[in-house]
């Protein structure tokens, strides 16, 4: 079949032809539909085209056709899921890598930089730039100065890109020197469990707003057993005190990009008529809210994370006495954070994770760690 008809492309016509194509199509008063720019070029192009000033260009962006894309690419097909499992693949080589370098003296940087060769070696450059950090309270942290000390956790944040251009996105926490100490490993245990728990209950016709309710309630439950919280855990989570220890999002689409689609706006790719983002501190930055279908490919990747600016602005402000032990709170002030991130599909009865595992168990974790030191 010819490619324009897999398209759905009635019409062809030489690139060169556009403008004039396009001026008859205004002279004669029809719609043109466009999605929103994402570069620079594109901008000037469209402007040019349409004889809109460039900055106006992206007002005039036709919601028809972006929903039209949603749908289409929301729903990925086997040969794009096999592509995704490629670069997760690609992940699991760069991740085992940098756990077995992640012991004191290492410098931050050399992790980083064998890590992005991996990737570039196997195909294609990293899918966005390397998150990797001692400092994993600071979310997006593109810092690598620091050399890595006993005691501390590290985080890597990273993915491969195919020759494609579909990506992974991946989340470990490793202890530096290769063994969790008490403190560290009741934290990760949390984490981890919010990773599974939320993972359970991934499946279609479930809004995604719910699972990450499911991590936020098992992340508060898990912090109450600790004693950094207190009080009933629902109404903790629904109050938001939660988000002191996880201010951000489950997950987000994953496919193309690794904010797959973002550049026609997050809410048209994570929401809908049916649910539309919190206006609560946290869960308001998730992506992802709207009900799952099989054929997603979603992120999964709850975390923990001790930032003393934001305790000091929390407790100076009183927030959520009656959830949150500020006292306790204070003894894990420099502990830093924890994130642990799967790509995952939906299936037609669950979901599963994509691409060879990567380890995330405590003792996984060691086990690979202890091989660096052979």
């Amino acid at each position: 079949m010819p490619n324009k008809l897999k398209a759905g492309i009635k019409n062809s016509a030489p690139l060169s032809e556009l403008d004039e194509f396009i001026k008859n199509a205004i002279q004669r008063k029809r719609t043109i539909h466009f999605a929103p720019h994402y570069r620079a070029e594109t901008q000037l192009q469209l402007s040019k085209l349409i004889g809109l000033k460039p900055c106006r260009v992206k007002d005039y962006a036709s919601m028809e056709l972006i929903r039209g894309i949603v749908n289409l690419r929301s729903v990925k097909d086997e040969l794009e899921i096999a592509e995704i499992e490629k670069a997760v693949d690609v992940a699991y080589m760069m991740f085992t890598a940098g756990m077995k370098m992640a012991f004191p003296g290492r410098k931050e940087q050399e992790i980083v930089g064998l890590m992005e060769g991996i990737s570039i070696s196997h195909g294609r450059p990293v899918s966005f730039p390397i998150i990797l950090s001692i400092n994993g309270q600071i979310l997006h942290n593109h810092h690598h100065e620091n050399y890595l000390e006993e005691g501390r956790m590290m985080v890597m944040d990273a993915g491969s890109e195919t020759p494609m251009l579909y990506a992974s996105d991946i989340t470990r926490t490793v202890p530096v020197g290769g063994k969790f100490s008490q403190r560290q490993a009741e934290i990760y245990q949390i984490v981890l469990n919010a990773n599974l728990r939320s993972i359970e209950v991934t499946k279609p016709g479930t809004l995604y707003f719910d699972c990450h309710m499911k991590a936020a309630e098992t992340i508060a439950s898990g912090l109450k057993d600790l004693g950094l919280m207190h009080g009933d855990v629902k109404e903790a989570v629904a109050a938001g005190a939660h988000a002191l220890f996880f201010p951000h999002g489950l997950g987000h689409m994953l496919g193309m990009d690794v904010h797959d689609m973002e550049g026609l706006g997050q809410i048209n790719v994570g929401y809908d008529k049916e649910i539309q983002p919190a206006k609560q501190f946290g869960t308001a930055y998730l992506r992802m809210g709207r009900r799952l279908q099989p054929g997603f490919v979603i992120t999964n990747e709850p975390g923990i994370y001790f930032i003393p600016e934001l305790i000091d602005q929390w407790k100076a402000a009183d927030m959520f006495p009656q959830f949150i032990n500020y006292k306790k709170v204070d003894e894990y002030r420099y502990f830093g954070g924890i994130r642990i991130e799967d790509d995952i599909l939906v299936t037609n009865d669950g979901c599963r994770i994509l691409g060879k595992p990567i380890p995330k168990t405590i003792a996984e974790v060691e086990e690979t760690m202890r091989d660096g030191l052979a």
